[in-house]
């Protein structure tokens, strides 16, 4: 498979990369074995680019998925945590639990105003350090905020942004408003001018897009800026088609199964503000004792209305 220079960061990416979030707890949970399968199968099929995160708690299928080969894919992390001792700890974590001696790229994980970034100094001074050191390669952010993404392109410290797009906007967000995929994509644009490497995520905005297959990777993989998109891989046959897509042999009226596509709330990103359960036409959705939006699987119509309206892109089609 062809790769793709990431900004100036030397490292080269393949146009698709492995969102292991898919295989983890929080979505599929899929044993270690078959998660570590599905990795390995793209590894060989030649994807070189994974993304994971100390949230994710994935580090495990992606050392059983190494274990005994020699590919050395460029694989992406990410930390929540804002003080330099906490990051710290992430980047050490990462390391020993991929059994990696250097990770190649290190986020501050979805970054959501300048603000936000500000109170996470200490971490940003840390992932500093940590590449100043040889314990990282590149490092960034990642953010679903224009704002924020606009910001990343003034800061010659940071290497790499790993933004929201899709071509319907889901999840794009400016301030504490809505934003759109033009003001994103121009966002992309004054990053890749200042050299910085750009990959993608939500392309098919949380599986919500799935449907739009072709429509949602050709307007991102065409995006000025891009070099990468990372998508959640489930299964090998998910594998096997964008590869047809990456080579350009897919079918383009092919249009995937979402039969057994379920929605879900994540609850790690679930602020409880109702707008999900205002908008759901048949009131499939409810807030349990914890705050939390659920759905009712029984009387869901898997219509997709609550994913636009959800401002914190929690909402999930797998």
């Amino acid at each position: 498979m062809r790769k793709n220079l990431l900004g100036s960061t030397g490292l080269e990416v393949t146009p698709v990369g492995f969102g292991v979030l898919t295989i983890g707890k929080t979505q599929l949970n899929m044993p270690e074995s078959e998660g570590a399968a599905v990795l390995r199968y793209a590894l060989e099929c030649g994807i070189n680019f994974l993304d994971t995160a100390q949230y994710y708690d994935t580090y495990h299928y992606i050392k059983r998925a190494l274990k005994g080969t020699n590919y050395e894919p460029i694989i992406t992390s990410k930390c929540l945590d804002p003080s330099y001792s906490q990051m710290k700890y992430a980047v050490e974590q990462a390391r020993m639990e991929m059994n990696r001696d250097v990770i190649d790229i290190f986020l501050l994980h979805e970054v959501r105003s300048g603000a936000d970034w500000k109170s996470r100094s200490g971490a940003w001074e840390y992932l500093q350090e940590a590449k100043s050191k040889g314990l990282i390669k590149a490092i960034g952010i990642s953010t679903h905020h224009v704002d924020v993404a606009e910001q990343a392109a003034e800061v010659p410290e940071l290497d790499v942004l790993f933004p929201l797009i899709n071509f319907r906007s889901l999840g794009i967000r400016k301030g504490n408003e809505f934003g759109t995929k033009e003001e994103m994509a121009a966002a992309i644009e004054k990053n890749a001018a200042q050299e910085k490497g750009v990959f993608t995520m939500k392309v098919f905005g949380g599986g919500n897009l799935t449907g739009h297959y072709l429509e949602a990777l050709d307007y991102v993989s065409t995006l000025p800026g891009v070099s990468s998109m990372m998508v959640g891989f489930g299964q090998k046959r998910e594998i096997d088609r964008m590869l047809e897509y990456v080579g350009g042999t897919i079918d383009r009226t092919y249009i995937p199964d979402m039969t057994k596509k379920k929605i879900h709330i994540d609850k790690g990103d679930c602020e409880g503000c109702g707008s999900c359960i205002e908008r759901c036409p048949n009131r499939a959705i409810f807030l349990n004792p914890r705050g939390i939006a659920e759905v009712d699987h029984s009387i869901c119509l898997t219509c997709g209305y609550c994913a636009p309206v959800c401002p914190v892109r929690a909402i999930l089609l797998f």
